[in-house]
């Protein structure tokens, strides 16, 4: 049986190299919670739209 390597380099973040810059967790947590709910509020809107039609 042969092996699959996954070789995800180009997934890396270059920008993210650098960890004494990242925000602090709570920013993040709040940055993707704020991003989440925008995109259930399109999500939404788009399946209304469709019911309507």
């Amino acid at each position: 049986m042969k092996k699959l390597l996954f070789d995800n380099f180009w997934l890396r973040d270059e920008s993210l190299e650098d960890t004494e810059n990242l925000p602090d967790p709570d920013v993040l947590a709040r940055d993707i919670a704020v991003n989440l709910e925008s995109a259930l509020e399109q999500f939404k809107g788009i399946y209304e739209d469709m019911e309507e039609k």
